[in-house]
């Protein structure tokens, strides 16, 4: 059944009944358009519509006009897309060469997917790199996670008890971009005396590993762009990568790595608070560095590719 809208009188079921009172039972029109609720020329006008083009008169049909006034022409909408393609015009330059109301132009750009310039360039194409040797390029980065002392709403599904004023943890990761090896920290924030000191336990962890740090990347955060921090991997000879300013995919190995320990860690289990799941942190972070396969590295985990093994 098609109801156009609420206030409706009939549908096409209602408009058969009543073509089929008026022509097969022979009642008079007037008399079943009032039963139906319907005016007699109303009536009239879906018996024309039936005997026309039989039970399909009987449908709703569009609410657009047959013909529309000032119709833009298809040269014209060619002309547009041209115009916008080829030369790079705006929407006014273009209404103003083709004779259109700028509201008319605006409308056809956005119809072609043409209503903002960048649309015309073509998408940059996605550069992944692979260093070849552990300790070529290190990955920092950052995650905030939320302070808690019950088990929160991304497990529960409910928002109530919440706790309040609880803070943050920050999560400190290093990843080599080599072996995917990967050493976290939960510290009480980003400052550049916590960014520094996670920096050099991570060195030292890796060098304890046999990695030794010739790069490392990281973000444009304070605690990353402190002179405390870069004159620490100045003394140590290691040369400081910085992403560009909004392109987080630079440091993505350091993005990917943070997704893939909130969804198997931090949000997997149902963690009584934020101190037992910082408890539980080394548990994971060994498992994925020595038993979880990484598809980016040909399956192997983190441990078999910095040792060479299969």
């Amino acid at each position: 059944m098609n109801n156009p809208h609420k206030n409706a009188r009939t549908t096409p079921l209602g408009r058969a009944e009543m073509i089929r009172r008026i022509v097969d039972e022979g009642r008079p029109l007037k008399v079943v358009a009032a039963e139906f609720g319907l005016s007699e020329r109303r009536a009239r006008e879906w018996l024309k519509r039936y005997r026309a083009l039989g039970t399909a008169g009987l449908e709703n049909r569009s609410s657009r006009p047959g013909s529309i006034a000032n119709k833009t022409m298809a040269h014209q909408v060619h002309g547009i897309e041209r115009l916008r393609q080829e030369y790079r015009l705006t929407g006014a330059e273009i209404a103003d060469k083709l004779g259109l109301a700028r509201s008319t132009v605006a409308g056809w750009l956005a119809r072609l997917g043409l209503g903002r310039l960048v649309r015309l360039d073509p998408k940059p194409p996605v550069r992944r790199y692979q260093r070849e040797t552990p300790g070529e390029l290190l990955h920092l980065d950052i995650k905030k996670l939320g302070r808690f002392e019950r088990t929160g709403h991304r497990i529960t599904g409910s928002r109530r008890g919440r706790s309040q004023g609880a803070g943050w943890d920050c999560l400190h990761v290093a990843i080599d971009d080599a072996t995917r090896l990967a050493y976290v920290e939960v510290l009480p924030d980003e400052t550049r005396r916590s960014t520094t000191g996670f920096l050099i336990r991570a060195l030292r962890w890796f060098k304890a590993r046999g990695v030794k740090v010739e790069r490392v990347m990281t973000d444009n955060g304070a605690g990353y762009i402190a002179k405390l921090f870069r004159r620490t991997l100045a003394r140590l000879s290691i040369r400081h990568i910085r992403t560009r300013p909004y392109t987080p995919k630079t440091n993505g190995k350091a993005e990917r790595f943070i997704q893939t320990m909130l969804r198997e860690w931090a949000y997997a289990i149902p963690f009584k608070s934020s101190l037992t799941r910082e408890a539980d942190l080394p548990r994971w972070l060994d498992w994925y560095n020595n038993k979880r396969p990484h598809m980016g590295i040909n399956g192997k985990t983190p441990s078999q590719a910095l040792n060479g093994t299969t």
